[in-house]
């Protein structure tokens, strides 16, 4: 929400996709960082250096980021709560979960899929996974630029290009070069879908529940990574083994794509029969 009040309005995908930026980043640095304290220093070593850069952010953004100009609106729980009435605002959340179910349905299980099934060596994963992390920055900030031009053929042809990345992949399981490159594939996919996803939600939820609705997109993202996880393992133990889970998690932001595309087109519908110079919300 502040990263998009201190853009223009063509310009706010963009700025999610930065804010994104720094998670992404983050991962990249932070994960390799926070293991090599704590093998040289002991696991206790990690959890200050997480509390320091939590002190240096803190007066980062109370030095950096500007005090809003407007009044915050009055909190009226039930007023922000009547946003998940919206049917546009709940089918972006729900493809997002979606989404992201089958983004995590394999990168939870991509060290094994590379080792087991690829002929990695176990040293050779962190590059690959470094190169699913430069995809990642890369969608990420792709993702954000075409949102700003065009929103809703961003979402379905980031939702389209991940589904299709997934099912790919199960074809270069085996082929060590293809997996790199299709591992890089994977994270651009994968990140294209964050930042024209969260702006859908934005603006779907407009007036008041934005923020509650922006609130609600993220925790849509983490739902998303447990049942992706879920599911990889339940393919894994219980389906038709390991090999099969990228085919099958491309089935679910394809599932994701179809609800996009339903509720767009209901949505257009809808617009349509209101009069002109009606209330947004009678479109709902």
């Amino acid at each position: 929400m502040v990263a998009t009040s201190l853009v223009a309005s063509d310009k706010k995908a963009s700025a999610i996709a930065i804010m994104f930026t720094g998670l992404t980043v983050a991962t990249i640095l932070g994960v390799p960082f926070g293991t090599w304290l704590g093998q040289h220093f002991g696991w206790r070593a990690t959890f200050w250096a997480v509390t320091l850069v939590g002190v240096v952010a803190f007066a980062i953004i109370a030095a950096l980021v500007p005090a809003s100009k407007s009044a915050p609106e009055p909190f009226n729980l039930r007023e922000d709560l009547a946003v998940l009435k919206r049917g546009p605002v709940l089918a972006g959340l729900l493809t997002t979960v979606l989404g992201w179910v089958g983004v995590f349905a394999v990168f939870t299980y991509l060290a094994p899929l590379l080792t087991k099934v690829t002929g990695f060596s176990d040293a050779a994963v962190s590059p690959v996974l470094l190169v699913v992390g430069i995809g990642l920055l890369v969608g990420n900030l792709l993702g954000g630029r075409f949102a700003d031009k065009r929103l809703m053929p961003t979402v379905f042809g980031s939702l389209f290009a991940l589904a299709l990345v997934l099912a790919l992949m199960t074809f270069v399981l085996h082929d060590k070069i293809a997996m790199v490159i299709f591992a890089g594939l994977f994270g651009v996919a994968a990140f294209a879908t964050a930042p024209p996803l969260q702006m859908w939600v934005l603006d779907k939820a407009h007036g008041a529940g934005q923020s509650l609705a922006s609130s609600f997109n993220i925790a849509a993202f983490n739902l998303g990574n447990a049942i992706g996880a879920w599911l990889g393992g339940l393919v894994i133990d219980h389906g038709p083994g390991l090999e099969a889970v990228p085919w099958i998690a491309a089935l679910v932001p394809l599932a994701g794509l179809l609800l996009a595309i339903a509720s767009h087109r209901l949505d257009m519908r809808q617009a349509r029969l209101v009069p002109a110079g009606a209330c947004p919300e009678a479109a709902e």
